[in-house]
């Protein structure tokens, strides 16, 4: 029964990484331009802040899960640990907190274009290998 699991497990994996290689690391950005469109189509100030916030948290908790894992090398962990740098930078941002202004509400929209292109911007710069994208793809579902 365990081999059977295993097996599944690695089936799964490799499909996995099969559709990744057709363009995992944008993934990530999609999820981010998912959210912006989402907080476009969005009137209320508040519920926009609300899921700018609640997006950049989910990213934050799916970067430490993938840090704590066994799978992901030194390399994947200080890839991780940039790159939940620049998420936390965006949350203060937009809370206004730790020397940042807070984010008009009437520039919320733009924000979340700014969180797109800053993502984008930062798969050239910080380098996530496809297992550690993967594994973050896998828990923003689990997450979700």
């Amino acid at each position: 029964m365990m081999a059977r699991t295993v097996l599944g497990a690695l089936i799964v994996l490799l499909a996995m990484t099969q559709a990744a290689s057709a363009g995992g690391g944008s993934d990530i950005s999609k999820h981010f331009n998912n959210i912006s469109r989402e907080v476009k189509a969005t009137d209320n100030p508040a519920q926009k802040r609300d899921i700018l916030r609640n997006s950049l948290e989910t990213m934050t908790k799916a970067l430490d899960r993938v840090e704590s894992s066994a799978l992901v090398s030194d390399e994947d962990r200080a890839g991780a640990k940039l790159l939940r740098a620049r998420l936390q930078e965006k949350q203060d941002e937009l809370s206004g907190t730790n020397g940042f202004e807070r984010v008009a509400d009437t520039q919320l929209n733009s924000f979340g274009d700014y969180i797109v292109q800053d993502m984008q911007q930062a798969d050239q710069y910080i380098t996530v290998s496809l297992v550690a994208v993967l594994l973050i793809v896998i828990i923003l579902i689990l997450i979700l």
